[in-house]
């Protein structure tokens, strides 16, 4: 795609910042540059699950903008953390977060979705540093991550793992599988989050298969269990914060989002589970992002 004013990708997307850099080591900036690296690269790639990566967004940025033990010049380094978007479809958020941070450069994600990119549309690890596990199958990420956690303190070692779900895929079965392990272990540092956007694929969650009273259901299966608002980033990092001092038992952070966030015509519109930003609407979108940076 050729950038208007022959600029480069990134610097189409970062030009909102009007000269200066963006900081994403700030949680806030970097929910932003996940937002509008998510709308570029599903608008390039007629993608879709804009919906997904924008209500995730704030979880992701306050994970990699501090929390998270890693280090982009040595992504495999043993003693990391280890995360997984067990909600694949919102694999962007992921990429973006992870280009931001220099794990790679931000030109590559204009290859999102592009026939014979490592960028996958459901998040891949295959030739992405920083990517621990291939999902989009729904229902498997949780499952893993009690294995990566289990073999964490088998090896003695103490990096934690955490887990990003959907609130649609708590509806599979295997999910509540690995809760009830997790539970039987005493894995106090696998710290699952659910992005509650109340939305799944086609209808609302509740109109699908209800899930309240949610927050029961995860204390019944033996997990420490919060509920915050998801576009809070100081709610989410005192959560996770909390989250870190158990040592008995799993923990989950169920985080309140609204799909679509950040756009205000996209904002609990089911549509956007699915639907492309092309045209007039890409065009609104953009300038709406980029009229209210943080």
């Amino acid at each position: 795609m050729a950038y208007r004013e022959e600029l480069t990708y990134t610097q189409w997307v970062h030009r909102a910042f009007a000269g200066r850099e963006p900081d994403p080591t700030r949680p806030e900036e970097l929910a932003w540059l996940i937002r509008r690296h998510g709308l570029e690269m599903t608008h390039i790639s007629r993608g879709s699950h804009i919906g997904a990566i924008f209500s995730v967004a704030e979880i992701m940025a306050v994970l990699y903008s501090g929390v998270l033990h890693v280090d982009p010049k040595h992504p495999r380094d043993e003693g990391r953390d280890r995360l997984i978007l067990s909600k694949g479809h919102a694999g962007a958020a992921v990429y973006a977060a992870l280009a931001e941070r220099g794990f790679f450069s931000t030109e590559e994600l204009q290859q999102h979705y592009a026939n014979g990119s490592h960028l996958s549309g459901h998040v891949s690890h295959r030739g992405v540093p920083g990517v621990e596990f291939s999902t989009g199958s729904l229902g498997h990420g949780l499952a893993v991550g009690v294995g990566m956690a289990l073999g964490a303190r088998m090896d003695g070692q103490d990096w934690f793992t955490y887990v990003i779900l959907g609130d649609g895929e708590c509806d599979e079965g295997s999910v509540w599988e690995a809760a009830l392990e997790a539970n039987q272990m005493g894995l106090g540092r696998l710290i699952a989050i659910v992005d509650h956007n109340h939305m799944q694929s086609l209808d609302f969650c509740e109109k699908t298969l209800a899930l309240e009273p949610f927050d029961d259901k995860w204390r019944a299966f033996g997990w420490h269990t919060q509920r915050v608002d998801g576009h809070d980033v100081h709610a989410l990092e005192d959560a996770i914060g909390r989250a870190k001092q158990v040592s008995d038992k799993p923990s989950v952070i169920i985080a309140d989002t609204v799909k679509g966030k950040g756009v205000s015509f996209m904002e609990n519109d089911i549509l956007w589970h699915y639907r492309t930003p092309q045209g007039e609407e890409y065009e609104a979108a953009r300038e709406e992002l980029e009229a209210h940076l943080p």
